[in-house]
This record gives structure tokens, sequence and C-alpha cells, in this order.
């Protein structure tokens, strides 16, 4: 196996390899590589469903998404230079932090920064709108694997209702990740780079990489007091073992 994946087979082959090795090491990043992978079997399902406007770009377009964050992981752990959004998330892998913090990282980075470069790379040379229904469509696609995923993740952390009740009695939040707000997110910034060139869409690209780095700073270290409180006592009950948590997770 080559290694830029070509095919979402491929993804998945790679993503179940950093599962293992994370598995091997006891490393944190692998909560998301769990999470991704299940996100992407699921966008690999609804192609073969046959789901999407035009199923065969769909999956060239994901593939593409995919490599993102896989190059990102290899360059990581070969000690070459990454964006900031990605290295917040993966230098926290030494630091105390939830199961639920490490997954938000990942998914900060992957979609609120890789996600919108993947689709104005991916159309470069064509209009952008014409691949938009699809791509919003991806919305439709995983909302049902929202409830699930919280329900895994409610095993490996018995006390993460805590953030729920904080959230309905307080204005925080910093850990309330929305998936379909951060994809229409990624979509601007997509547009964002299609109508630029140069220096200027550098010059973009180095202030969403540094808005995106910021958020996933406060992702770890979130202001005042009761979050950070809140978070502390939820990852002091939390099994610290990434085997077993990552067994729990692929349980059905």
């Amino acid at each position: 196996m080559t290694n830029i994946a070509t095919t979402i087979d491929e993804v998945l082959q790679k993503l179940d390899a950093i599962i293992a090795e994370s598995v091997e090491n006891n490393d944190h990043l692998g909560y998301f590589a769990y999470v991704y992978r299940r996100t992407t079997a699921q966008i690999g399902q609804a192609i073969i469903e046959r789901k999407f406007e035009d199923n065969e770009r769909m999956e060239k377009f994901d593939v593409l998404f995919a490599n993102k964050y896989l190059d990102a992981y290899r360059d990581y752990h070969d000690g070459l230079p990454i964006c900031r959004s990605w290295a917040e998330a993966f230098q926290a892998k030494k630091e105390k932090l939830t199961i639920l913090q490490h997954i938000i990282l990942g998914m900060n980075a992957h979609i609120n920064y890789d996600l919108g470069m993947a689709a104005a790379e991916f159309t470069t040379g064509q209009r952008i709108d014409s691949m938009k229904n699809d791509f919003m469509r991806v919305n439709d696609v995983l909302a049902s694997l929202v409830d699930e995923l919280q329900v895994k993740v409610g095993r490996v952390s018995k006390l993460m209702f805590l953030l729920d009740w904080i959230g309905k009695r307080t204005d925080e939040e910093v850990m309330n990740f929305s998936m379909e707000k951060a994809r229409k997110q990624a979509w601007n910034f997509a547009v964002t780079l299609s109508v630029t060139e140069g220096q200027e869409k550098d010059a973009t690209i180095k202030e969403v990489d540094g808005i995106i780095g910021n958020l996933g700073e406060i992702v770890k270290h979130p202001p005042g007091k009761l979050l950070p409180f809140t978070l502390k006592i939820i990852s002091r009950f939390e099994e610290k073992n990434v085997r077993k948590i990552i067994a729990k997770l692929e349980e059905e």
C-alpha cells in the first residue's frame, strides 16, 4: 500500500493501521482515528447506495480529503512541519484531556481547516458550486451517526453527561462542536479560496490556520472555572487504557 490512498477502501485500511498503532502505544490520538473511520465508512456506504448526484466524484473528493489527515499524521510522526491546526491536535496526546476533547480537536482541524482546503483544491479549474449539493448532502448522511457516537463515547466516559448539564446552565459553548456548522464554515472557506490566488490566498490560509489553531487551544484549555473543573472531573473517572476504550467504541 502506497503512502497516498487512492480509494475509500485504502483510506479505511490506513485508518485501521493508525488505530492499531494507537492501541499498541496507548496513544490517545486513536480516538479521533476511530471516529473518522466510522464516518468515512458511512460515506463509503452512501456512495455504494448512489446517494449523491455524482458518486464517482464524491469518492475521489473524500479520498483527497482523507489524505489531508493521513499526510498530517505521517508528517507529525516523521518530525516534519505541519499546520498549526493539526499541531494543536497531535501535541495534545501528551496532555491530560478527556476523550471528547481529543475527538473534538481532530474534528476541529480536519473539518474546519482540511475540508475547505480539500474542496478548493478538488475544484481547481471548475466552478466550485458544481459540488455544493453533494458537499452539503454529507450532513444528512452523517446525521444518523451523531446519536450513535454520543452513546459510544458515553460508554467510556461515564460522566460526560455533566457537559450537557453545565451547557444548560452557562453560556459555555466551547465543547458544543457542531459538525453541520463546521461543514458550512468549511464550505465558505473553500469558496473564498476558490476566488483568490497568490499572496492573498496564502494569507487567507495562514489566517484561517491561526484561527483554527486558537480554537484548538481553547478546546484544550477552555476559559472560566466551571468548564475546566468539570472536564477534570470527567477525565479523572474515564478509562485510561486506549485498547479498552477503542474496544468499547467498536462494540455494536
